[in-house]
This record gives structure tokens, C-alpha cells and sequence, in this order.
């Protein structure tokens, strides 16, 4: 167990109690809107910026792609550096991304624009784990619950309110909302949110986060490319087996650096690396025994923490989840409800009405709720609930989908255990589940995995509606497989859940506030 410090306690900075929850909830907003405001937007882009679909395509794959990995690795550089300087670093790149993009005269400069608004999606991980060091357990699962309902936009309304802007003004309209949004967030951390000493004593591992950054953007950019590629082309099998590759020999580079440091099992660490009187760990003393040399370069994340069962059922969980859920929310609904033939012939705003907006906006109501039991019941048994109410839901979508009625039920209740509360449970699983040094590597994981799995479930579903018409599927039996394929991940994701390991009593599932953080009340 740590040792109690009160010199640390009286060092820990002053917090801001009424401002600390509306900071984070503007930083994440700026980020978010250039998410789920924008799709309706992209043939504006392509027109105004005189350029195919497909590189707008591209920039949208870059957008999540690297919002995979700006989550792994600013949120594990937030455990050496501190939350707050990284949050701040990623509120820059945000705002430059926001001003390229809405003053980009060509695709090229909107695509780097893209991508700097990409790597600052870290800004969901890292404000779970601020929120985790300055909260006492209750109010963490509260405020976790607020951000994971920021997570789902504006309750559906931003992308009909996206369309509208790019009809009447232009896509750059989108972005300098954004860019209003981001400066004022930015502003906010920097004046509202209290700097907390860093977790971790060491380096940072640049070699580890570089193979792990190559191996998820190959993953990804084979996943999202590949119907289009073709699933047997050089290209997406040089950019699957490459990414793979580069995942296998990130996984060789971390099991050599964690030789000798962290544990099997992450809720037998003696606690935070840091030192006991100061308010940031002192490199090169680790526990505070001097036995940890100042250079020490330590892993990304522990190979025996992401072997135990606290790490690889929720990360798999994780990945199954979004790509059953999100790829047929994304995807295959709109397409079947669309279809004249197959489906129900609606138009994209109707649609979008009837079978998005009530998901969407009951899942703003289920995260708070999914934060409320968390700390009380235990995350665990949240994110189970979840996935069994998304699991029912979906069951009862595939064989009545032909019914109007039915499938608005379903999805409305997949809106609320779905993207209420499973997102919000496994997001604050991941916060509580590792230990204190490596909060970082775990949560960033975790969010890497959300758009793993949403580029997962949205290439399967296309994949597979695709070869039904090619093979000359006609009516509802076009969706058929993409409709099983998404119960059918429900199902595994059903299962992975129900293989995490329960975090220990004694640490307890809601332990917010780290040791000799200032507790804050929401």
C-alpha cells in the first residue's frame, strides 16, 4: 500500500471545484464537433475545396486514425509530464488544426489540419484521468458520466445542425466554431484545472509508442481502405501485415523493458512512483529508494498488465462493443433505412431522425446514469449491464427489422446501454483497473481500441453488403449478414466482458482520487 505523505497533501496545488468539470467538458467539446459535426459536411469540403470523395475520405481515416494514437500516447506522456501540460499541448495542436482547416486553400493543408485535430482526441482519456486524481470516487463516476455524454455529441442535434451550416454558409463555419470552442477550453484548463504531479518516474518509451503508432495506423488504414482497395490488394495486405508486424515487434520491445518493473498483476504495485514529500516524483528514485536509475526508459505499457485479465477482456471488449454497435448505428442503419428496395426508402433526415437522434440522445441521459452506479456497484458490473441490455437490444433488431416500429425500439434502447452506458463503463473501468504508474498506458489503450473497433465494424458491415449484392442478394437479405455479423460481435463482446477480472474491493471499482491529490467536490 503507499505510504501517506501530508507534507505532499499540503504541497498538492488548490482546486477550483466550481470550474473543473465545465473546463474539461469545453476542451473535450472542441474536439468533439470536428467528430460529429462534420459528416454531413463532407460533400461542401469536396466541392469548395475542388477535390475528390476519396481524399476527403482519407482525411476523415486520418482524423480517427490518428485519434487512436494521439490516445495511446499523449495519455501515457501524461504520466511523466503531468495531465494538465499535456492537455494544454493538445488544446494547441487542436486550435492550429481548427484554423488550417477552416482556412485551408487546398486538400492538402485541410488534411494536415485533420490530423492535428486527430491527436488531440487524447483529450477524452486525459480528462477521465484528471478527473480520476482530483475526485473522491462518487463525484469521478458522476463527472465521468457528463464526459461520456459529451462523447456522444449534442444529443444527435450537431449533425443535423453540420448539415445546416455547410447548406447555408460552408464547412469552414463548422471550424471556426470549433476553433472558438477550442481557444475558450484551452483557456479554461489552463486558468481552472490544478496540475497534479506526474505518476511515473522514468522516460518515456519513443521506440515502444512509434512501433505502436505504426502497427495501429497499418491496422486501421487496412481496415478503412479495403473495400475500396480490395481486401486481397497489395496495398491492404502490405498495410494489415505491416501494421501487425510493427504490433508484434512493439510487443517484443515491451516485454525486454519491463523486465524488472511492474507486476503481473497491476493491483500488487505498491502504488504511484513517486516520491513522498514532493509534488512531483523525483526521475531516477522511483519508490523514493533511490533504487531506479534517472535514465530508465520504461515501457508503454507492462506486457504482464496487458496479459491479466484486468487489461486484454476489456480492451477486447472494447474493440467487439464498437464494432458491433457503432458499425451498424454508422453504417448499416442508415443504409437499410435508406434503401427504397430493402428497406424503408426514408431520406437522410428522416432517417436520421427516427433511427440516430433517439439513440443518441437517451444515451446522453444513460452515461450520467452509468457514472452514478459505477462507483457504487462497482464499473464491472456496470459495463456487464451494458453489454447484456445492447446484446437483448440487437437480438431483438436483426429478426424484426423489417418492422418499422421494432427496430426504433430496439435502437432506442441500444442508445441508452450502448452509448450511455457501456461507453461510459468501460471507460471508467479503464481509469480504476491499472495501477497508478501506468493509468495512462491503460486508458489510452482503451480509447485506441473505440476507434479500432468502430474502423472494424464499419469495414465489416460494408464488406459484407457489399458481397451480398455481388452475389445477388436482393430485399432485406442484402443486410442480412451485416445485420448477423454486428449480433454476432454483441455476442464475443457479451463474453469478454464477462472474462474481466473484478478489481479488488479493498482498491475499490470507483477509487477516484489518487493518494495525496486534493479532493475535489462536483
Amino acid at each position: 500500500m503507499p505510504i501517506k505523505s501530508p507534507e505532499r497533501t499540503r504541497t498538492a496545488p488548490p482546486a477550483t471545484p466550481r470550474f473543473l468539470l465545465p473546463s474539461l467538458v469545453l476542451a473535450v467539446l472542441g474536439y468533439q464537433i470536428n467528430a460529429t459535426m462534420l459528416s454531413p459536411a463532407l460533400p461542401d469540403v469536396a466541392r469548395r475545396l475542388d477535390t475528390s470523395s476519396s481524399l476527403v475520405g482519407l482525411s476523415q481515416t486520418l482524423f480517427f486514425l490518428l485519434a487512436a494514437v494521439g490516445q495511446v500516447t499523449m495519455a501515457r506522456l501524461s504520466d511523466y509530464r503531468g495531465r494538465k501540460p499535456v492537455m494544454l499541448l493538445c488544446g494547441a495542436l487542436l486550435i492550429l488544426g481548427n484554423l488550417a482547416c477552416a482556412l485551408a486553400p487546398d486538400i492538402t493543408v485541410y488534411l494536415a489540419g485533420r490530423i492535428l485535430q486527430g491527436v488531440s482526441a487524447a483529450m477524452f482519456s486525459l480528462a477521465f484521468l484528471t478527473l480520476n486524481d482530483l475526485l473522491p470516487p462518487a463525484a469521478f463516476g458522476r463527472a465521468a458520466g457528463i464526459i461520456s455524454a459529451v462523447n456522444g455529441g449534442f444529443a444527435g442535434i450537431d449533425a443535423i445542425v453540420g448539415g445546416r451550416l455547410a447548406d447555408t454558409v460552408g464547412f469552414r463555419a463548422i471550424f471556426l466554431g470549433g476553433l472558438l470552442l477550442s481557444v475558450v477550453g484551452t483557456a479554461a484548463v489552463a486558468r481552472y484545472v490544478p496540475a497534479v504531479a506526474p505518476k511515473a518516474a522514468g522516460a518515456m518509451d519513443w521506440l515502444g509508442a512509434t512501433l505502436l503508432a505504426l502497427g495501429l495506423s497499418g491496422v486501421l488504414i487496412g481496415l478503412a481502405q479495403g473495400a475500396g482497395w480490395g481486401w486481397t490488394s497489395a496495398a491492404t495486405l502490405g498495410c494489415v501485415l505491416g501494421g501487425l508486424a510493427a504490433l508484434t515487434a512493439f510487443v517484443l520491445v515491451q516485454r525486454a523493458r519491463s523486465g524488472g518493473t511492474g507486476t503481473p498483476d497491476p493491483h500488487e504495485a505498491s502504488g504511484p512512483a513517486t516520491g513522498g514529500t514532493g509534488s512531483r516524483p523525483a526521475t531516477g528514485t522511483g519508490t523514493g529508494s533511490g533504487s531506479r536509475p534517472a535514465a530508465r526508459t520504461t515501457p508503454v505499457i507492462d506486457i504482464r498488465l496487458l496479459a491479466s485479465r484486468r487489461a486484454w477482456p476489456l480492451l477486447l471488449t472494447v474493440t467487439l462493443t464498437l464494432a458491433g454497435a457503432f458499425g451498424a448505428l454508422a453504417l448499416t442503419i442508415p443504409l437499410f433505412t435508406q434503401d427504397p428496395h430493402a428497406g424503408y426508402g426514408l431520406s437522410a433526415t428522416r432517417s436520421a431522425l427516427l433511427y440516430a437522434t433517439p439513440a443518441a440522445a437517451i444515451g446522453v441521459l444513460g452515461a450520467p446514469l452509468a457514472g452514478y452506479f459505477g462507483p457504487r456497484v462497482g464499473w464491472r458490473r456496470v459495463a456487464l449491464a451494458g453489454s447484456a441490455g445492447s446484446l437483448l437490444a440487437f437480438a431483438v433488431a436483426v429478426p424484426f427489422r423489417t418492422e418499422p416500429w421494432a427496430l426504433f425500439a430496439a435502437l432506442t434502447v441500444l442508445g441508452l446501454t450502448y452509448n450511455g452506458i457501456s461507453i461510459t463503463a468501460l471507460n471508467g473501468l479503464a481509469v480504476v483497473s491499472a495501477p497508478k504508474d501506468q493509468q495512462g498506458a491503460l486508458t489510452g489503450l482503451t480509447g485506441a481500441c473505440f476507434g479500432i473497433g468502430a474502423s472494424l465494424g464499419t469495414a465489416l458491415a460494408s464488406g459484407l453488403i457489399t458481397a451480398a449484392g455481388t452475389g445477388g442478394a436482393s430485399g432485406s437479405a442484402l443486410y442480412t449478414g451485416a445485420f448477423v455479423a454486428a449480433l454476432g460481435a454483441l455476442v464475443l463482446a457479451m463474453g469478454a466482458a464477462l472474462a474481466i477480472k473484478r478489481v479488488p474491493a479493498e482498491d475499490g471499482e470507483g477509487a477516484g482520487r489518487t493518494e495525496g491529490a486534493p479532493a475535489v467536490h462536483v
